[in-house]
C-alpha cells in the first residue's frame, strides 16, 4: 500500500493526555463522555437524514480529530457535531441541506431532554441564529484539518481479511459492528485503519471461538502488531463497560438547539465579535475556566451596583413627589407609578412607531401612484404621437373626397340652372300667350 501525507493524522497516548480539554480544566472521564456523547449525535442524525454508514463513520473521524486540537469548553459538542455531519455528507456525495441538518438536531435535543417536540421554522430567530453558526464550525473543523479531510476506513479491510482467513459469514457481520463503535474512541487517531481492522477481526473470532491461524501469526500478513490488536480489544471492552453517555455542559458559551437553554437566551452572555462558537479567541488556549467565571462575576457584581443605584434614584424621585403633593400615595401606588409610566412610554413609542411606519406606507403609496399615473402619461403621449400622422392621412383623404364631391356637385348645379332658366321662359311665354287671348274675349264682349 502507497502512503501520502494525508493518512498521518495519528497522535501519541502522551499527546491525547495532553490535549486542550485537558489543560482547560476538564478530566479523562468527562472528555470520553462527551467524545462518545457526539458520536452518538452523529450516529442518530445520520439515521434520520437516510445517509448510507459512511457518511456516519467520516464524521465520526472528523469529530475525534478535531477535539483533537481543540477544547471542549470552548466549542459546543452538539453544534460541532452537526457541522461533522454536514461536512461528511458533502465529502461522501451525499449532501444534505443544512436545513435539514439544523432540524434533525433540534428534534433530537428535544427528545433527549424530555421537551415537548417543536418543529424549527427556517422563519424563526432560532434558525436565522444557528445556521450562520454551522456554516462558521464547518470553516473551524476545515482549517484545523487544513482542508485534508481524507478519511481511510476499516470496514473496507474487514471483508478481505475475512475472505482470506475463511472464517464462517456470521463473524463479518460482528466485526463489522465491532468497526462502527470502534469510530466512538480515540482508535481512529492512534492507530492506522489495517490495525484497527485486524483488532476488530481478533475481537469477533474471540467472541464467536473461531481459532485463527498463529503459527505464523496471521496479523504478520496485514501489517499489524500483536500489542496494537491488544490495545484495541481493551478499549472496545473498556467502550462496552461504560453506562450511556449524557450531555455534560462544560461549554463556556453553551450553545444549545432548544429553547430551554438558558445560557442561549441569557442577555449577561457576551458574544464575541467574530460570531465564532467559541467564547474565546481560538489561539488563547492557556485560559481556564476560572477566569471565565471570575469575568462573570465582576460583570454581575457591577450589574447588582448600577441596579441598586438606579432604584436608589427612584426612591429620592418618589420622596419628592409626595412631599410636593398634599394627599400622600399609599405604598401599592407608588410601587405601581413607575411601572404604570413605563408601560404608557413603551405604549406611546409603540404607537408612535406603528404611526411613522404607517405614514412610510401611505408616502410608498402614494409615490407608486404617481410614478403609474407617470407611466401612463407616457404612454398616452406615446399613442398621440403614433395617432397623429394617421389622422393627417385619414384628413387629405377626407379633403380629396370632398373636392371630388364638390366637382360633381357644380355639374349638377349648373345643368339644374341652365333646365330652371328654360321652364322660366316657357313659362312666362305660356302666361303672356293666354293675357292676350283674355285681353281679345273682352273686347269681343
Amino acid at each position: 500500500m502507497i502512503y501520502t501525507a494525508i493518512d498521518t493524522f495519528y497522535l501519541t497516548d502522551e499527546q491525547l493526555k495532553n490535549s486542550p480539554s485537558r489543560k482547560d480544566g476538564l478530566d479523562e472521564a468527562t472528555e470520553k463522555t462527551l467524545r462518545i456523547y457526539g458520536c452518538d449525535l452523529i450516529q442518530e442524525s445520520g439515521i434520520l437524514l437516510r445517509l448510507p454508514q459512511a457518511v456516519m463513520a467520516t464524521g465520526q473521524v472528523l469529530f475525534q480529530r478535531f477535539y483533537c486540537k481543540k477544547s471542549f469548553a470552548r466549542f459546543n459538542v452538539k453544534r460541532v457535531a452537526a457541522s461533522c455531519v454536514w461536512l461528511a455528507s458533502k465529502l461522501e456525495e451525499s449532501p444534505r441541506k443544512a436545513r435539514h441538518v439544523l432540524i434533525v438536531f433540534h428534534r433530537m435535543e428535544c427528545r433527549r431532554e424530555g421537551l415537548p417536540i417543536e418543529h424549527l421554522e427556517p422563519t424563526s430567530q432560532k434558525y436565522i441564529d444557528l445556521k450562520p453558526d454551522l456554516i462558521r464550525t464547518e470553516r473551524h473543523l476545515l482549517k484545523e484539518m487544513g482542508f485534508i479531510c481524507h478519511v481511510e476506513h476499516p470496514h473496507k479491510f474487514i471483508s478481505n481479511y475475512l475472505a482470506v482467513l475463511e472464517t464462517p459469514p456470521e463473524l463479518r457481520q460482528e466485526a463489522w459492528n465491532l468497526a462502527n463503535d470502534s469510530l466512538r474512541t480515540t482508535l481512529c487517531v492512534r492507530f492506522k485503519s489495517e490495525v484497527v481492522a485486524c483488532g476488530v477481526v481478533y475481537a469477533a473470532a474471540r467472541r464467536f471461538q473461531v481459532p485463527l491461524p498463529e503459527n505464523p501469526p496471521w496479523w504478520k500478513a496485514f501489517d499489524a502488531d500483536k500489542s496494537g490488536i491488544d490495545e484495541v480489544c481493551r478499549v472496545l471492552a473498556h467502550l462496552y463497560s461504560l453506562p450511556k453517555a449524557q450531555y455534560v455542559p462544560v461549554c463556556k458559551e453553551g450553545g444549545s438547539f432548544t429553547t430551554s437553554n438558558k445560557s442561549w437566551d441569557s442577555p449577561s452572555q457576551k458574544v464575541p465579535k467574530e460570531g465564532s462558537l467559541s467564547g474565546a479567541p481560538a489561539n488563547d488556549d492557556t485560559n481556564t475556566p476560572k477566569s471565565a467565571s471570575a469575568v462573570n462575576q465582576e460583570s454581575s457584581v457591577s450589574k447588582d451596583t448600577k441596579i441598586k443605584d438606579a432604584l436608589d434614584k427612584l426612591k429620592e424621585s418618589k420622596r419628592s413627589d409626595d412631599d410636593s403633593k398634599s394627599m400622600p400615595p399609599s405604598e401599592g401606588e407608588a410601587r405601581e407609578e413607575p411601572v404604570s409610566k413605563s408601560m404608557s412610554e413603551h405604549r406611546t413609542e409603540a404607537s408612535g412607531e406603528r404611526n411613522k411606519e404607517r405614514e412610510r406606507e401611505r408616502e410608498r403609496e402614494k409615490e407608486r401612484l404617481k410614478a403609474r399615473d407617470r407611466d401612463r402619461g407616457r404612454e398616452s403621449d406615446r399613442e398621440r404621437e403614433r395617432e397623429e400622422p394617421e389622422r393627417d392621412k385619414d384628413k387629405v383623404k377626407d379633403r380629396t373626397h370632398r373636392s371630388r364631391d364638390k366637382g360633381k356637385d357644380s355639374g349638377h348645379s349648373e345643368k339644374s340652372k341652365h333646365h330652371s332658366s328654360r321652364d322660366r321662359d316657357y313659362y312666362s311665354s305660356s302666361y303672356s300667350s293666354r293675357e292676350k287671348d283674355r285681353r281679345r274675349h273682352h273686347s269681343y264682349a
